[in-house]
C-alpha cells in the first residue's frame, strides 16, 4: 500500500498522495490510484480518506527499520530484553534494552518520522476540512474532533520519547520546514490538552461507533487520554484533576473488565468491553517483502515476539525478540494472570516442542501478542500480516491511572476501590486498605502486573522516578535515558536548529 510521500525530516512536505477507500472495516484499506493535492479535499469522501490515512499512522512499525514502539518500550523497561538471533540482529533494539543509545544508534529517527507524519497528516485534514465548501457541519466537527485527537496522540508519543520536540500546528511551506525549533514539554504538553479539550467539546464526536466504524476514537477514548496525559506530567497538585477525567470513563457504563482476564488479548475479543481506545491491524492484506515497510497493515511485533522456529502446538514460529525477563516471570509466579502474560518455554519443550534459543533467551516469551497458529495470514507473506490490534488503552488501565490519581490526591476510598477490582477480576483477595505511600507502592506494583508487556511500563518508570532503581542494572542513566536522543539526521536537515538532548 503507498503512502503520503514525505521527506526524511519527519516534519514533512507533501510531494503526493495516495488515497485508499475502505473495505470491510474502517482501517483496511486497498489502494485506488492517484490524484492531484491541488485538486483534492472538495468531498466528504475524499476528506474522510485523508482521515484515514491519518489513522493509518497508528499502525506503522517499518519506518526506518523495526521501530514497532510496542516492542521497543518492552525492551527499555525490566519486562522483557531485546532478544533476537543475536546482538547484532537489531542493534537500535539492543541500544535501547541496555541504554547505549547515540545520536546514530537507535529507534529514534524511525519513531521521530512515525510521530511528525502522523501531525503533518493530522495538520492537512484540519486545513483541508475548513476549506472546504461542499460538507456537512456535522461531518465537519467530527472530522475536526478525530484529526485533534490524533495530533494530541503523536505528540504524547513524542514528548515522551523526546522531551524537547517542535511543535506544528499546521502545514509549513517549503521554507518553513528546516527552521523549525523544539518547545518545552510543558508547551507541547499544553497543546495536547487544549486539542483533547476540544475534541471532548464536539457533540458530534459519539460515544459508540457501528461494527463498521470500529477503531476510530470516540468520546471515551479522548477522556481517557486526556486523563492519562495529566496523570503522565506528574504535577501533584492536578491529580484530582486527571482522577476526575478518568472516573467519567469509569462511570460512563459503556466499559467493563472482561470476566476472564485470558479472554482480552484474543483475536475474537476485539473492540471487547475493556477496550477504551484500541490500534487496528488487518491480516487480509496480502502483504509481501515488498511493500513490509508501514505498507502491509500487519502487526509486526506479533511476528517478533514468537519463538524462533519454533516447532509445536498452538504457536506459530517467530524470531524470538522481546523474551520477558526473570525479573517479571518471578513478580508473576504465583499469579493467576501469569499463563495469560508469558509462555513458558520449558514446559512447552517438556510437551515435546523445540525451538532455537536466541539471544538474551531466558525461557520465557510473550502471551498477550503471541502468534497463535490459528490466527496465522493464509495469504502473502504471514509474518507480515498479523491482524492482532493494540489495545492501547483498556478499562483496568483506566482504573489504575484513577486509583493511582484519587491515592496521590489523598482520596484513599476510590483508589483502594479501584484496585481491588482489577485484583478481584483475576481471584486475588482484595487488600483491606493501605494507606498513603502504602498505597502508592501497591497500584504501582498492580500496573506492573496487570499490564506487563503492553508497553507502559518504561514510561511508568520514568514519569514516578523509580526508572533509577529499577533499570540501573540495565544501563539506565539518570538526567538522560528517560528520553531518546534526537536523530542527528534531523539534526543536520536543519543545520543546528535542533538541539540534542542532554547526555547525548
Amino acid at each position: 500500500m503507498k503512502k503520503i510521500t514525505t521527506y526524511t525530516l519527519g516534519i514533512v512536505l507533501i510531494l503526493g498522495i495516495s488515497f485508499f477507500s475502505c473495505t470491510k472495516d474502517f482501517l483496511e484499506l486497498e489502494p485506488r490510484g492517484t490524484t492531484l493535492e491541488s485538486s483534492f479535499y472538495q468531498t466528504e469522501d475524499e476528506i474522510f480518506e485523508a482521515l484515514v490515512a491519518t489513522y493509518d499512522v497508528l499502525q506503522w512499525g517499518g519506518t526506518s527499520g523495526w521501530t514497532m514502539k510496542l516492542g521497543l518500550l518492552n525492551a527499555a523497561s525490566d519486562d522483557t530484553y531485546a532478544g533476537g538471533s543475536d546482538a547484532s540482529d537489531q542493534p537500535s533494539w539492543v541500544a535501547y534494552d541496555n541504554f547505549t543509545l547515540n545520536p546514530f544508534l537507535g529507534p529514534q529517527l524511525g519513531l521521530w518520522q512515525k510521530g511528525y507524519s502522523g501531525i503533518y497528516r493530522a495538520n492537512l485534514v484540519l486545513q483541508k476540512v475548513e476549506e472546504a465548501e461542499s460538507i456537512s457541519e456535522g461531518f465537519k466537527a467530527r472530522t475536526i474532533a478525530e484529526a485533534k485527537f490524533l495530533r494530541a496522540f503523536f505528540y504524547f508519543d513524542l514528548v515522551r520519547l523526546f522531551g524537547n520536540v517542535p511543535l506544528i500546528t499546521s502545514v509549513l511551506s517549503a521554507d518553513e520546514i528546516y527552521t523549525q525549533t523544539q518547545a518545552n514539554p510543558a508547551e507541547i504538553y499544553g497543546q495536547i490538552e487544549q486539542d483533547l479539550r476540544d475534541v471532548r467539546a464536539t457533540f458530534e464526536l459519539p460515544e459508540t461507533v457501528s461494527a463498521d466504524e470500529l477503531g476510530r476514537i470516540t468520546q471515551g477514548a479522548a477522556t481517557a487520554l486526556l486523563g492519562k496525559v495529566i496523570l503522565y506530567q506528574n504535577d501533584e497538585g492536578r491529580m484530582a484533576e486527571a482522577a476526575g477525567f478518568l472516573d467519567e470513563v469509569i462511570n460512563s457504563g459503556l466499559y467493563a473488565l472482561e470476566l476472564n482476564f485470558g479472554d482480552i488479548f484474543k483475536l475474537e475479543n476485539e473492540f471487547g468491553p475493556e477496550s477504551v481506545f484500541e490500534i487496528n491491524y488487518s491480516g487480509n492484506q496480502r502483504g509481501g517483502w515488498g511493500n513490509f515497510s508501514n505498507g502491509t497493515e500487519g502487526n509486526y511485533d506479533v511476528q517478533f515476539f514468537g519463538m524462533r522456529d519454533y516447532v509445536g502446538p498452538i504457536y506459530s514460529a517467530g524470531w524470538s525478540f522481546c523474551p520477558v525477563t526473570e525479573k517479571l516471570a518471578d513478580a508473576l509466579q504465583n499469579d493467576p494472570r501469569f499463563e495469560h502474560t508469558i509462555v513458558d518455554g520449558n514446559a512447552l519443550k517438556n510437551q515435546g516442542a523445540s525451538y532455537t534459543v536466541g539471544y538474551q533467551n531466558t525461557d520465557y516469551f510473550i502471551r498477550k501478542y503471541a502468534g497463535l497458529e490459528e490466527n496465522r495470514a493464509l495469504d502473502g507473506e504471514p509474518a507480515l500480516n498479523w491482524g492482532t490490534n493494540v489495545r492501547e488503552i483498556r478499562l483496568a488501565d483506566v482504573l489504575l491511572m484513577s486509583a493511582e490519581a484519587h491515592a496521590r490526591a489523598g482520596n484513599n476510598g476510590p483508589a483502594v476501590s479501584y484496585l481491588n477490582q482489577v485484583r478481584q477480576r483475576v481471584g486475588l483477595q482484595p487488600l483491606p486498605g493501605p494507606t498513603g505511600q502504602a498505597l502508592i507502592d501497591a497500584i504501582y506494583k498492580e500496573r506492573q502486573l496487570e499490564l506487563a508487556t503492553e508497553g507502559h511500563r518504561f514510561f511508568d518508570l520514568v514519569r514516578t522516578g523509580r526508572a533509577t532503581a529499577e533499570l540501573a542494572d540495565q544501563g539506565f542513566v539518570a538526567g538522560k535515558n528517560e528520553v531518546l536522543p534526537i536523530p542527528q539526521a534531523e539534526i543536520d536537515l536543519t543545520e543546528g536548529n535542533l538541539v540534542q538532548n542532554n547526555g547525548y
